[in-house]
């Protein structure tokens, strides 16, 4: 008899326990309940406003690597004026020699 007593007061102590425990977390989910939670997003706003800086400095270095590609595209010759003068002299110049061997 004296383990069942011994157990039954275990079981009492521990269900009255439990109910102090869940009494305290009845307390806090009120207390929960009650509290108000506010986001403080100006940390995040000044790092998405410098990467956004970041970005647009970036965007604008692209562009003007766009700019200065096509330009180089559009200047571009497929020979150097120099090659293309030599060329025209000599053909005048063969043209003037074969035609005054002709002539003469």
């Amino acid at each position: 008899m004296t383990k069942l007593e011994e157990l039954t007061n275990l079981l009492v102590n521990e269900i009255n326990d439990f109910k102090k425990d869940v009494e305290k977390l009845e307390i806090i989910n009120d207390q929960l309940k009650d509290t108000k939670i506010k986001v403080d997003l100006t940390e995040y706003k000044s790092i998405i406003d410098s990467h956004q800086q970041q970005m647009e400095v970036y965007k604008r270095t692209l562009k003007d690597f766009e700019n200065r590609f096509n330009n180089k595209i559009d200047q571009a010759k497929i020979y150097p004026d120099w090659a293309v003068v030599v060329f025209i002299i000599s053909v005048v110049t063969c043209v003037g020699i074969v035609s005054y061997m002709f002539i003469k």
